[in-house]
């Protein structure tokens, strides 16, 4: 989905999931951990790149939640909307790495507070879609995120591993 005049704005991977759990804090000497979790839907990795604009989020949005990637109980393969089925974003910077020699490098990548932006842009965008959605909206599913900027702990049980990269 990259346009021909220029390079992708975002690079995102969709992994459809039985139950995907996220630590978006670790424990320290006051608390215990703090995780998000979803069940059945889609866990969504984003990386945004230098020149992505607020424009992309919409069409990302759009395209993601309405692909028909989501498998049923009875094998057919629905759109997270339709299944119904939850989903969790999670930040990856790292689909933004191109390697040079042994090293990994990030050049392209968008600036930190630019993409807190969107990344807060797309989760929005994302959770208007499902509260819009009359299937979603009826079954209760959810949007759940990673916290920008931090590692992070991923869990995740799929029914398959059924990923797909897409750009933007």
């Amino acid at each position: 989905m990259t346009e021909k005049t220029g390079s992708p704005q975002a690079r995102t991977i969709l992994q459809q999931c039985l139950n995907a759990r996220l630590q978006v804090k670790p424990a320290d000497d006051q608390s215990e951990p703090e995780w998000v979790e979803i069940d059945r839907g889609m866990v969504v990795y984003i990386c945004f790149f230098k020149g992505a604009t607020e424009d992309i989020v919409p069409k990302m949005v759009n395209t993601l939640l309405n692909l028909e990637l989501c498998e049923t109980d009875s094998g057919k393969h629905v759109s997270v909307l339709d299944l119904p089925g939850s989903v969790l974003v999670v930040p990856q910077a790292t689909l933004g790495g191109k390697a040079k020699g042994k090293r990994m490098q990030y050049h392209k990548n968008i600036e930190k507070i630019e993409g807190l932006k969107l990344y807060s842009s797309f989760v929005s965008v994302c959770e208007k879609e499902l509260a819009m959605s009359s299937k979603s909206s009826e079954a209760g599913t959810i949007v759940k995120h990673g916290t920008y900027g931090n590692r992070q702990v991923l869990t995740l049980d799929t029914n398959g591993p059924y990923t797909h990269l897409m750009e933007f």
